[in-house]
């Protein structure tokens, strides 16, 4: 509890030096059309639903354009509620945000960008709360440890669900030929099944003994007592209609900031001492789990253009009992009606669902292959030497080329200490090796680089690389990229410290930038990782440099499949790459690959 009280406040602290330079930020949302009570993309219906919800009007918003046939009028009216917005077309975005995917957020006239749906949706509640700390319902959107829908889409199947799957589905499946009879999108089927899967959550162990108490007991649920914040539906709803489950009186106290219930009576010996795993598991409230978050914010705009759409076709929804529980759930939130409300969504009032027959969901319900997790085999065992082992057993060896530039040194002492590694908060033997994998690359960059290139660095931590080629080398502009905010804001704190005027900062996902450039870098990005940077930097014909991670954990994709290569594939599979963990050498054979490809 210690080390994450310490981490928030760190975090508190971080945001706050941003914070104490008050400037307007601006919010960019792409703008294609209008369909009936939602804006396209479903990224900006989102968005703007979450500043409802929140009733955030820190940020000037911003309606890119897709198309040359929109006039003001028509955004005038696509628009609900008394948020002002403006027009303006993508060549006059900011230059930084021009290489970005939207939504995107960038403080006036500065050089830090935020990109992508979560991670804009993410900064919107948390300045929602540094503006307002009574808003405490509005950080609870970011879930335990404040980590909902903040691993990236690339590598978290749950959040390319939410993000990026689900939204696309369902704009697919609205914009189909209507004559055609649709199916229900395998991604919407994905969200009903992972709906009823069992719920895991910090200290459930708790929660689920006084499950298993009130089933032996045959109790009934306790009903929380709802505040004064809570909506009057609410009220009447909890009234009318007590909770069902220990999992929704759970939920309800949550959102109405109430102690969750305890047991009725004070644990049996037998119920303490029932091992773990003959505890009864818990189910479902929301999208996530026992409690209301972001996620559930972002399926919902997407999961109601879907119900209105079924219902209009005639669609029998006996398939989705799940989706459409928490449909009717969610609208119980506080503070959801009202913002769908100013949103113009007019949510239905669906009638409770009783299951398919299981023969029937089966063969319903089924999701691609592609779609499923891969199951792991426990048993086998695997690692970095018996790999390497079996390579050269089939004439494949790691070869290693003189360096390309041996004479050429940084001169650590005579550079500003904000350039130094050290300045990054790492110990001194690590920054140390950190000098020396620096001095590598800024090499073989300058080698590289011309005046006027544009640089990325990507997967750019606290800028170490970044910052160094960024003074070293004036005439070119560089940009950082990294997922991780307060990396960036550590960076942008050196950067600010050296005056530097050649470098950006873009926190978002790789998937996310799609600007063009002339040299990538990378310096350790972790696992899959190298191997989307040099996709990347293929795409983008840009000239690279790379090192790979030496303990990042490989592993399929929806964006790849590992073993790579053929040559790979004939000696590898796919749990013996996965076992390394992209440990050393084997993550130099796998990245290897990607080099084969150009």
């Amino acid at each position: 509890m210690d080390v994450v009280l310490c981490f928030l406040f760190q975090e508190l602290h971080l945001r706050k030096k941003m914070k104490d330079n008050v400037a307007e930020e601006h919010l960019y949302l792409a703008f294609s059309h209008q369909y009936r009570d939602s804006i396209f993309p479903l990224h900006t219906s989102i968005s703007l639903f979450l500043l409802s919800y929140c009733d955030c009007k820190l940020f000037k918003v911003f309606l890119v354009p897709t198309g040359e046939d929109v006039g003001d009028q028509c955004v005038t009216k696509s628009l609900a509620g008394d948020l002002e917005v403006h027009l303006i077309s993508r060549c006059q975005l900011p230059v930084v945000v021009q290489s970005c995917t939207l939504p995107a957020v960038v403080v006036k006239d500065d050089k830090f960008c935020r990109a992508g749906l979560s991670v804009v949706l993410r900064h919107i509640i948390q300045k929602t709360f540094e503006a307002d700390p009574s808003k405490k319902d509005v950080l609870e959107l970011l879930g335990f440890k404040k980590t909902c829908l903040k691993a990236c889409a690339e590598v978290s199947q749950w959040t390319r669900l939410c993000e990026i799957s689900i939204p696309l589905a369902v704009e697919r499946f609205l914009t189909a030929s209507p004559e055609h009879s649709q199916a229900i999108p395998p991604d919407i089927l994905l969200l009903e099944r992972k709906l009823g899967e069992p719920v895991r959550v910090h200290n459930d162990d708790k929660i689920r003994r006084q499950k298993l108490q009130q089933q032996k007991a045959g109790a009934k649920t306790a009903v929380p007592v709802l505040g004064e914040e809570a909506s009057e539906e609410l009220k009447a709803e909890v009234h009318e209609h007590p909770p069902s489950s220990l999992e929704l009186s759970v939920a309800f106290s949550k959102l109405l900031a109430q102690e969750a219930p305890e047991a009725i009576n004070r644990e049996a010996t037998h119920i303490r001492r029932t091992k773990t795993s003959d505890l009864p598991l818990l189910d479902h409230i929301f999208a996530e789990g026992l409690y209301f978050t972001v996620a559930d914010l972002v399926l919902l705009p997407c999961i109601h253009q879907f119900l209105v759409s079924s219902k209009k076709q005639g669609k029998n929804l006996v398939n989705l009992p799940l989706i459409s529980s928490w449909y009717r759930r969610v609208q119980e939130v506080p503070g959801v009606k009202k913002a769908a409300g100013k949103c113009n969504m007019e949510l239905l009032q669906l009638p409770e669902l009783v299951s398919a027959p299981e023969e029937q969901l089966q063969d319903s319900t089924s999701v691609p292959e592609e779609l499923e997790e891969d199951n792991e085999d426990n048993h086998f065992i695997g690692g970095p030497r018996p790999t390497m082992t079996k390579l050269m057993e089939n004439g494949i060896e790691a070869k290693f080329s003189p360096h390309p530039c041996p004479s050429w040194t940084l001169d650590w002492t005579s550079l500003p200490s904000a350039v130094s590694p050290g300045e990054g908060k790492m110990s001194r033997d690590r920054a140390l090796r950190k000098q020396q994998q620096l001095n590598n690359l800024v090499a073989a960059v300058t080698k590289l680089a011309k005046s006027g290139d544009l640089i990325v660095d990507f997967c750019s931590g606290g800028g170490h690389v970044g910052i160094v080629l960024a003074y070293m080398m004036p005439s070119c502009q560089v940009i950082l990229i990294e997922n991780k905010e307060l990396s960036l804001i550590r960076a942008k704190d050196r950067s600010d410290e050296l005056g530097l005027n050649n470098i950006w900062f873009i926190q978002a996902n790789l998937d996310y930038f799609n600007g063009s450039f002339n040299i990538g870098v990378a310096l350790h990005a972790c696992g899959v990782a190298t191997d989307m940077v040099m996709e990347h930097c293929l795409r983008a014909r840009a000239a690279f440099v790379i090192s790979p991670c030496c303990y990042g954990f490989i592993q399929n994709t929806v964006k790849f499949k590992y073993p790579r290569s053929h040559q790979f594939k004939e000696i590898l599979s796919y749990k013996v790459c996965k076992r390394t963990e992209g440990r050393c050498l084997c993550a130099v054979s796998c990245i290897s690959v990607g080099l084969l490809i150009k």
